[in-house]
């Protein structure tokens, strides 16, 4: 089963490909899709889905997972990571894959065992978990392998199986 993790942003859109094979984790592609603040936003996110199409064929998983919004106290940074996660809920359902929605202290409990874990240990357990090199960047593939690996547990669960 392979999960594709997405942290939405129209400057940087974070994915991660995680596999499960087994009982063991395994990456399978992981990085980011930049945008420039000189483009137009409408430019952006046609970059964002055509991105993210393009890697979605390649790497067919079998569900998405996605960071459910919360309300932010930037309204100006709020506006555009709802805009870029529109464009990547869209793009899940063009490619008819189901989506798993997660809150940020889901994510956190589920990779590090602490729902108030900082950045720093969450990239610590992602690295680990996923056995790489060294730490993924920017912060925003860290961030979707996060989101990749809790996509994974919560799949293999037994009430989502049963689509409880």
């Amino acid at each position: 089963m392979i999960a594709l993790g997405i942290d939405p942003g129209t400057a940087i859109c974070g994915y991660g490909f995680v596999e499960m094979v087994g009982s063991r984790l395994v990456p399978r592609a992981y990085g980011s899709i930049f945008t420039s603040p000189k483009m137009r936003m409408e430019d952006r996110l046609a970059k964002i889905y055509d991105a993210l199409d393009v890697l979605i064929k390649e790497h067919r998983p079998d569900v998405m997972g996605v960071e459910k919004l919360f309300f932010n106290r930037n309204v100006t940074t709020a506006i555009p990571v709802g805009q870029a996660r529109g464009i990547v809920l869209l793009c899940a359902a063009k490619n008819s894959l189901r989506l798993v929605e997660r809150t940020p202290i889901q994510i956190k409990q589920d990779v590090t065992g602490y729902g108030k874990a900082t950045k720093a240990q969450v990239i610590y357990m992602v690295t680990k978990l996923l056995h790489l090199a060294e730490p993924p960047k920017p912060d925003d593939t860290a961030d979707a392998l996060a989101i990749a690996i809790c996509t994974t547990h919560c799949v293999s669960s037994i009430a989502w199986r049963n689509g409880l």
